[in-house]
């Protein structure tokens, strides 16, 4: 089969990818293979290309958020039969024992394995995955338009839940990307009030379109105290002012694998009140499945932007450099 192949990391400006020939993976016990039909790109993948998370695995295909339809199946499979959908998100497997797996934060297992960074991703043209670990797609929503809800949508959705949603709920969003064109639509679903703090026109525009009730930059500031906020933005130095904008009891959810420096800050005005800071590290199945029931329901929409499979040098260059409207995907 045909796949994109990360040798050394580099940055993506000199096209570290090469498309190569591999061998079609065989599905082992509880295993199943997928025909890809559509991979999207994260932000995640820039960090493992380019060099900001050591490798696991060398050479290694990335791509975690991958749907497709089901070509085979190992010994015991049960959930899947051939030609069902089904999506592959980052989180590829746990050790299912120790007491994070047991008490239901799966997505804390210190035997963790994730889809393109342990094991080979969706840069490809199949994959093969354990089928507790797979989602079923529900129908009315395209292949294409699946991919962002595997990870930022899940990811986002995690952070929501964080902010304890609800009817008159004043949520803050920092960043307009990925994550948070999915999050806004699940929130104002549930009848929270969202304002979007993003400095691009295009993100500020759309956020409007999808229900913000306020749009601006920081240090600017909504006409209301906010009861929580997530920081999708990875800039550390937007941490205080966040903070800042928190009501008494507010809380702040860091809704990014990667952050540069949050910077000291002072007691009185940014945590006391029993504020509170919570980061989100990966995501559950059970998020996944929630959140797809959620997608299926409102509907929620996505916004993206196919490639060919061999151009995703070329794709992951004009994500990096904020050159693409709506999410870059990947279609073998």
């Amino acid at each position: 089969m045909r796949a994109m192949v990360l040798h050394e990391q580099a940055p993506v400006e000199t096209a570290p990818l090469r498309l190569e020939e591999v061998e079609l993976p065989d599905p082992g016990e509880g295993e199943i293979r997928i025909t890809i039909e559509a991979c999207g790109l994260c932000h995640t993948d820039l960090h493992t290309i380019e060099g900001d998370f050591e490798l696991r695995k060398r050479p290694i295909i990335p791509g975690h958020q991958v749907v497709g339809r089901v070509e085979a199946l190992g010994a015991g499979v049960t959930r899947f039969t051939i030609g069902d959908r089904a999506g592959i998100a980052w989180l590829y497997g746990t050790c299912g024992t120790c007491r994070f797996c047991r008490s239901g934060r799966e997505n804390l297992c210190r035997e963790g394995r994730f889809t393109g960074w342990d094991v080979d991703g969706g840069y490809a043209e199949s994959i093969v995955v354990g089928e507790a670990w797979t989602y079923p797609i529900p129908e009315g929503i395209g292949s294409v338009e699946a991919t962002p809800l595997l990870c930022g949508g899940i990811v986002g959705y995690r952070a929501l839940r964080h902010t304890e949603p609800g009817a008159g709920k004043r949520i803050g969003l920092y960043g307009f990307g990925n994550s948070a064109h999915v999050t806004i639509q699940i929130a104002r679903h549930l009848g929270c009030e969202v304002a979007v703090f993003t400095r691009d026109p295009d993100h500020q525009r759309h956020a409007e379109e999808l229900g913000a009730v306020w749009v601006g930059r920081v240090p600017e500031e909504p006409p209301f105290p906010l009861d929580a906020a997530i920081m999708f933005a990875p800039a550390g130095q937007l941490v205080p002012p966040a903070l800042r904008m928190l009501d008494r009891g507010g809380i702040l959810v860091l809704g990014g694998i990667f952050m540069t420096p949050i910077p000291e800050m002072e007691y009185l005005p940014h945590l006391w009140d029993e504020k509170v800071i919570r980061s989100v590290a990966n995501a559950t199945r059970k998020d996944g499945r929630e959140l797809l029931e959620y997608a299926a329901m409102i509907p929620i929409r996505t916004e993206t932007s196919p490639f060919p499979l061999e151009e995703a040098n070329e794709a992951l260059r004009k994500m990096k450099s904020s050159a693409i409207s709506g999410d870059a995907v990947l279609v073998p």
